[in-house]
């Protein structure tokens, strides 16, 4: 990483080698020996720099095969907002709430894009989806899986991708950071399901106002859980 003042570094050096190049991801790396020449640094500070670039999924170490171009994901800020979520440090759950309100942000965002995508079609993959999320619910079941797959599926025809891996991030991050937190999951699931149902029947027969109150509806016994383990009085989730 670049302290103040410290000027364009290895880090640097081979992020400007990677674009001079027209280098994709996947693409081989040049030879640890091979950066050493081409930008005349020592082998340690490319070693340094590379476990730098492979933190940031910028470059991918493929122990027995080389070094490659990494997949340029969302992981790393994963990771960070995950953390975050962990070391909350104001006892009311605060940074998980923000994180879930920047979900909630992005659904409601979309929901003209969508009305435009789904109206008047059918979608019988999502309703797979809500079916096995009802059947799940039914028997007591999380369905972590199924939810995925349906938020997978629905911004999957929105044209920016980098929206898309940012709702994927958001969502893992919540996700994965509820039970990590010791946080009880939802008693009433089958609220969120009827909100699945609700979100994809609104976008199919165009109607943006229903898609976002049903977008309000899922999150709300997400909403009760955090309040009732922060035992905070914030206002529920996106209804500021």
């Amino acid at each position: 990483m670049r302290s103040k003042g410290s000027g364009v570094t290895a880090v640097d050096r081979i992020q400007e080698l990677i674009l001079e190049e027209g280098l994709a991801p996947g693409d081989p790396m040049p030879t640890e020996a091979a950066l050493c020449e081409r930008l005349g640094i020592s082998r340690s500070s490319v070693r340094e720099a590379m476990r730098t670039l492979a933190s940031l999924d910028i470059v991918e170490v493929r122990h027995g095969h080389g070094t490659f171009v990494g997949a340029l994901s969302l992981s790393p800020l994963v990771d960070g907002l995950l953390f975050r979520t962990r070391l909350d440090d104001h006892g009311d759950l605060r940074a998980l709430r923000e994180v879930v309100e920047l979900r909630i942000a992005l659904d409601l965002a979309v929901a003209e894009q969508l009305v435009e995508i789904y109206r008047g079609t059918e979608n019988p993959e999502l309703e797979g989806h809500v079916e096995t999320m009802r059947e799940l619910a039914s028997a007591g079941e999380p369905f972590p899986e199924a939810d995925a797959a349906f938020h997978t599926v629905l911004f999957s025809r929105l044209p920016n991708s980098l929206l898309r891996q940012l709702a994927q991030a958001f969502w893992e991050v919540h996700t994965t950071a509820v039970p990590l937190l010791g946080i009880a999951p939802a008693q009433d699931i089958l609220e969120t399901v009827e909100a699945h149902r609700a979100m994809l029947t609104a976008l199919e027969a165009g109607d943006a106002a229903a898609y976002r109150e049903a977008v309000h509806q899922h999150y709300r016994p997400l909403g009760r859980v955090l309040d009732a383990a922060g035992e905070g009085e914030d206002a529920p989730l996106g209804e500021t």
